[in-house]
């Protein structure tokens, strides 16, 4: 089966559950590119074309019961003599693994489950449906206090059409109503028995009846009351307890008369003003003598909790009367039986011998062969089988079993192990790696490992796979090795305070990250054109490609200038004349009418202006000319705030004028 497609849409890809009447796949359903689980039936409907339409009509009625504690049923199918269901895939564990792990649970814990388990039953009930079969191996857990039953539609289908055909019904023995114990038909009341044994079983951890055999355990359902809960944990209440007193109650009139009751008990059970109240009793004296209907025993190879057919029980036939008759016949029929008995030894002694069939599960099938044969039989067919227990070649089972009688020369049909159940591997590439570890961890793979890689996909996701897609493989003997996502390549954000234009595009190109200049501002302390601030800020983690902003200086603020506009006068050096004492007696004697002396020839002087402000300095002169006559000049100033400034005249190399002041003088 596995590695198949049925139903043109369904690749088988594992076996997840075995049971008495059917074998559960894990299957992909293509066409929905959903997984889905596939119950494959065991019974044989072939040569019964009534039985078969039944069981499709009773099971596609099944499909019609929506709940959210109701595993759902999407389809059912036939392919070639094959039936099957398609339901949901739950990934979890079933109720009877979970008690098998935490034991006894809680009061409250236990009622929680049982209102979602009951609420579902009653849901079916209003449909017109019996589970017939309910017991937490037909629960699955979808979380710690979620649960779903399954299995609707199978019991109740085989059972409609195998009751038809052997008035036998189906349940499995530890959940069974003493009714169908009995050989009785189920109703909604043997369904109320079978969840007051699993309510006892969630609060104890334990089955109310067991034995050695099948039998044994129904003989107590039929014949002995549930234990007491309190008598194991006295710190459950009353109350609780008389729900399941009540629930299986031997006589089924004395139970709930309908799961709606029981649903509504449940709603109340833990509540204070109930937890003190007397014990649930029935009304009448259930120990009075009761005829007990014969059991008959069942092959020491069935297993107790697998669902199974039990044969109702067969009445004694009652003696006729016997009449008075003359003497001379009974000469006659006495002549007549000992000719009968002396032909019977004589068959007897013509008849083939009886011999038991031995034990030979284990073996490796040639040396089963060769047992069987040795002691009479022969083998009539031989199939395989995938198995968990048996190794490759060793037989899982005959037919007919160990210990039964058979004639000598009878074939005998042997399975053959095939090894265990394969899977093939899905691609789960693009999944993400925690809940596909948790999903694959349920098949009993080996220690899954992964590595760890930088990639452009979210962190977490499987890369590659190893083995890869498609391949069959046995998970138990399978180590798988997933490549994993750790996300974009992260790295420090450097400083770049202070970075030029220039540095800021080398960083960019080495590092992968993309920087943005938002915007630039004056500053006192950076030179204009560098890095002022940063976001994110240093030392943080960033990926390749992503954006960092910057701030860049345009350089200081500019200050208020003040302006001092000064106009100097700049004035000529005239030359000194000189005079004689004598010229000036001869002159005063000299005719008025003579012409005077001409002056003398003026030298032009070198004059250079020096000023001190925003723009010059001192060092070189802002204006350098000759005068000949006094000259008047204006001298501009201009001084930001805190500046110190001032000017200097110089003519012939002497400083003629000269001044200094602040800013805070100039108006």
């Amino acid at each position: 089966m596995i590695g198949k497609r049925i139903g043109k849409r369904y690749e088988i890809i594992r076996v997840i559950g075995d049971g008495g009447m059917s074998r559960v796949y894990l299957a992909h359903d293509i066409i929905l590119d959903r997984d889905v689980a596939i119950k494959v039936l065991h019974y044989d409907f072939s040569n019964e074309e009534e039985l078969k339409k039944r069981f499709q009509r009773e099971a596609l009625s099944a499909t019609s019961l929506t709940h959210p504690h109701i595993v759902n049923i999407f389809d059912v199918g036939q392919e070639d003599e094959l039936h099957y269901l398609v339901m949901e895939y739950i990934a979890g564990k079933t109720l009877k693994d979970y008690i098998h792990t935490h034991g006894a649970l809680s009061a409250e814990h236990a009622v929680s489950i049982m209102k979602q388990l009951v609420s579902a039953i009653s849901h079916a009930h209003h449909n017109g449906i019996i589970h017939r079969d309910i017991k937490p191996q037909n629960v699955l857990m979808n979380g710690e206090d979620d649960v779903k039953i399954t299995d609707f539609g199978i019991a109740m289908a085989l059972n409609s059409t195998v009751h038809t055909k052997t008035n036998s019904v189906i349940g499995t023995v530890h959940y069974l109503s003493p009714e169908q114990a009995r050989g009785g038909m189920a109703t909604k009341r043997s369904d109320i028995y079978s969840l007051g044994i699993v309510f006892y079983e969630l609060l104890t951890g334990e089955l109310p009846f067991s034995a050695e055999t099948a039998v044994a355990i129904a003989l107590k359902h039929l014949q002995e009351e549930t234990p007491s809960v309190r008598d194991q944990y006295p710190e459950i209440p009353q109350s609780v307890e008389n729900v399941i007193l009540k629930a299986t109650a031997k006589d089924s009139t004395y139970r709930y008369a309908t799961t709606d009751d029981m649903y509504d008990d449940l709603l109340t059970v833990l509540s204070p003003e109930r937890l003190n109240e007397s014990k649930f009793a029935l009304p009448f004296d259930d120990d009075k003598t009761m005829a007990i209907p014969a059991i008959k025993d069942v092959p020491k190879s069935t297993v107790a909790e697998d669902t199974m057919k039990i044969a109702p029980a067969k009445p004694e036939p009652v003696a006729p009367t016997k009449k008075k008759k003359k003497k001379w016949p009974f000469v006659l029929v006495g002549g007549i039986l000992l000719l009968a008995f002396l032909t019977f030894l004589l068959v007897m002694m013509m008849k083939p011998k009886e011999i038991i069939v031995p034990e030979v599960v284990g073996e490796e099938e040639l040396v089963a062969t060769e047992i069987l044969e040795k002691e009479g039989f022969v083998i009539d067919e031989r199939f395989e089988e995938t198995s968990d227990e048996y190794t490759v070649g060793q037989v899982i089972k005959t037919v007919p079993q160990a210990g039964k009688k058979r004639k000598e020369g009878d074939g005998v049909k042997l399975f053959i192990s095939s090894g265990k159940d394969p899977m093939v591997l899905s691609d789960y590439t693009g999944r993400n790696f925690e809940a596909t570890k948790r999903f694959l961890n349920g098949y009993g793979f080996l220690p899954i490992e992964s590595v760890e890689v930088f990639s452009d996909e979210p962190k977490g996701t499987i890369l590659s796979q190893q083995p890869e897609a498609d391949q069959s493989v046995i998970p138990e003997e399978t180590e798988l090795i997933f490549t994993v996502s750790k996300g974009k390549e992260l790295q420090s954000l450097d400083d770049l305070s202070g970075m030029s234009a220039k540095q800021l595009e080398e960083y960019a190109k080495k590092s992968g990250l993309k920087i943005h200049i938002v915007r630039e501002e004056h500053s006192d302390k950076v030179d204009k054109g560098y890095v002022i601030s940063q976001k994110p800020s240093k030392g943080e983690k960033l990926e390749k490609g992503e954006r960092v902003d910057v701030v860049i200086s345009k350089g200081p603020a500019s200050k208020p200038i003040k302006l001092l506009v000064k106009t100097v006068t700049i004035p000529y050096n005239y030359p000194e004349e000189s005079v004689d004492e004598n010229e000036d007696d001869e002159e005063e004697e000299i005719d008025s009418e003579i012409d005077p002396k001409p002056h003398p020839e003026l030298v032009p002087q070198k004059v250079q202006i020096y000023v001190q402000d925003r723009t010059h300095t001192m060092n070189d002169p802002i204006e350098e000319f000759e005068i000949t006559e006094d000259t008047t000049r204006k001298v501009t100033i201009e001084l930001r705030e805190g500046e110190r400034g001032g000017y200097k005249i110089m003519r012939d190399q002497t400083v003629i004028e000269e001044d200094k002041f602040n800013y805070t003088d100039l108006e």
